[in-house]
């Protein structure tokens, strides 16, 4: 069953709070208030817009640039999915769904009487368009046809089953007005500067620093919104947003924080930890779609992989708040049943110098004078970079050189801009790169398989040069044709014990290849005021992913907060 009602969260006591002057709006500040000439409370939440700066407009969510907000506060996918539990899904646009009994026709509804921002009506033909827009289905999607029964009623047909596919379609499609993306001739390169949403909140203004959204009074649970503005400000690094967090100048981020006192002592702040993201060394694997470097010989992943020495970097880089990693992507214990060999329930957790310098012996390489491998008179010589100002992953980087020389492994470690990492891993033009993958939504690996390991036969990768296709992530250019099998068939079926053998084939594949190289499961930290708003995700009450910039999940949460008076 699809539960169908909005959350609702408890007032607490009055709890008085400051304008706070960042000189970036004329808005009140965390749990502020500033009053009108109607007379109305206006109560702006400070958010870390994270460290894409200066902010550039783009709410496309098709784009790699995307700012955060568009991603849940002002597009919707049609339910949502809380990818904490295994539990059931919850209804955003969409009441519910159901599938035929071979899973290759879905029957949504949505739910009635709704409008875009703008006031036009969303009704089922918004829908259908959307599934059959070229951003949401490129080939390989199976896509037959979407129907319209009636305002409320659309019918998905597909070539195949998608029972495996179901949080992509139902929890991860953003659904698109028609009366304004039918006009868009490129959706690539539309910034949607102004979108059309039906999300909680607007855009009111960007600049370079920051920019606002705005209760939607379009919004069909507009009468219950707490908060009404919402500012995003851009900081370029995790210390200049901690020291922001300290001053009581931001209200919600999610960011890694080593000694996480030194904001929560100004009686505002409070904290979670829900580590559920995979931190990973992505390598640019494929020398067949054009990546260069040592790193596309498996030798050397293999070598890496049990050189690294993940103890310490869980102790040093995340100070013992990340959790072990599954080097099937497997989510533990959450995901648990899907790990086929339990000799791979856990990537190696102490490194094993000599047994790397086996691996690359037998590959051919070998030791120069100084100890260092090399093969034909060539050095392993790779450049591994991290994002500035993210300081868990740069120091995560600096351990992960040090321990690969420990091996005979040479790694030159350096940090780039955000844009720069994301250009980088969207072209394939790096060799190595400490960064996160997108943890699966559902209790299921399913989707990291396909949209992080499936190659060119599920259309989820490209050659370098060229961005890897819109929704996927394969940033490593992985394409092994027993993978891409195993993924469709896996997608086909509703069988658990059919499923076990596909995923079974997949696991074999990628712990042996190790396009990316397991480092931890994130320590995914989320620092929000508690004094002045009420109903966030806790510990007690897990209702959804916490963090700030997540997908979704940051446009459920916002509309459950409440002004603390």
């Amino acid at each position: 069953m699809i539960r169908n009602g909005k959350r609702r969260v408890a007032i607490t006591a009055i709890a008085g709070a400051s304008v706070l002057a960042l000189g970036l709006t004329a808005c009140s500040g965390g749990g502020g208030d500033e009053t009108g000439d109607g007379g109305e409370t206006d109560t702006t939440l400070r958010v870390w817009a994270g460290s894409q700066t200066p902010i550039e407009a783009n709410f496309n969510p098709f784009a790699p640039t995307v700012l955060h907000g568009a991603l849940g506060p002002i597009l919707e996918p049609l339910f949502f999915f809380n990818k904490t539990a295994d539990e059931p899904a919850t209804g955003m646009i969409g009441d519910t769904y159901e599938y035929n009994e071979d899973g290759t026709v879905i029957t949504v509804t949505i739910k009635p009487d709704l409008k875009w921002s703008d006031g036009e009506p969303l009704t089922a033909e918004d829908v259908a368009f959307t599934f059959t827009y070229e951003g949401n289905n490129p080939e390989g999607q199976g896509l037959v046809s979407a129907d319209v029964q009636d305002d409320t009623t659309v019918v998905l047909t597909y070539s195949t089953p998608q029972f495996t596919s179901e949080w992509q379609r139902m929890g991860g499609t953003w659904i698109l007005p028609e009366h304004v993306w039918s006009e868009v001739e490129d959706f690539a390169t539309f910034t949607n500067e102004e979108p059309v949403g039906s999300g909680a909140y607007v855009v009111d203004s960007v600049t370079s620093e920051s920019y606002v959204l705005v209760a939607n009074e379009n919004y069909r649970d507009a009468d219950d919104l707490g908060v009404g503005t919402v500012q995003y400000i851009a900081v370029d690094n995790n210390q200049a947003a901690q020291d922001l967090l300290a001053a009581g100048e931001l209200d919600w981020a999610g960011m890694f924080i080593p000694n996480p006192d030194s904001v929560t002592g100004n009686g505002k702040i409070d904290w979670i930890n829900t580590p559920q993201d995979p931190t990973v060394l992505y390598t640019c694997a494929n020398a067949d779609l054009g990546c260069t470097g040592e790193q596309t010989d498996v030798a050397v992943r293999q070598a890496l992989n049990v050189a690294i020495d993940r103890g310490t970097i869980k102790q040093k880089a995340f100070v013992d708040l990340t959790g072990e990693i599954s080097p099937t992507y497997a989510l533990l214990p959450r995901d648990e049943k899907w790990v086929a060999d339990p000799a791979n329930e856990v990537s190696p957790q102490s490194p094993d110098a000599a047994g790397a310098g086996a691996i690359l012996e037998a590959a051919g390489y070998t030791k120069d004078a100084d100890g260092m491998y090399g093969k034909d008179g060539t050095p392993i010589e790779l450049d591994l970079i991290s994002v500035d100002g993210w300081t868990d992953y740069n120091d995560a980087a600096k351990l992960i050189a040090e321990q690969a020389a420990e091996a005979g492994i040479t790694i030159n470690v350096g940090t780039v801009q955000w844009q720069e990492f994301s250009d980088a891993r969207q072209t394939g033009q790096y060799e190595l790169i400490v960064g996160g993958m997108i943890g699966t939504s559902v209790a299921d690996p399913f989707q990291i398989y396909r949209d992080w390991l499936g190659g060119t036969a599920v259309e989820s990768t490209s050659p370098v040069g060229e961005e890897v296709p819109a929704g996927r992530w394969n940033f490593s250019r992985y394409n092994n044709p027993t993978v891409d099998a195993a993924i469709a068939a896996a997608n086909a079926t509703n069988d658990e014990a059919v499923k076990m053998e596909q995923y079974a084939a997949i696991q074999t594949e990628i712990v042996r290849d190790l396009p990316y190289i397991p480092l931890v499961i994130n320590a995914t930290q989320t620092f929000y005021n508690a004094k002045d708003f009420t109903g966030w995700p806790t510990e007690e009450d897990l209702y959804a992913f916490p963090p700030s910039w997540g997908s979704v999940s940051a446009g459920f949460i916002l509309p459950q907060l409440q002004p603390a008076g």
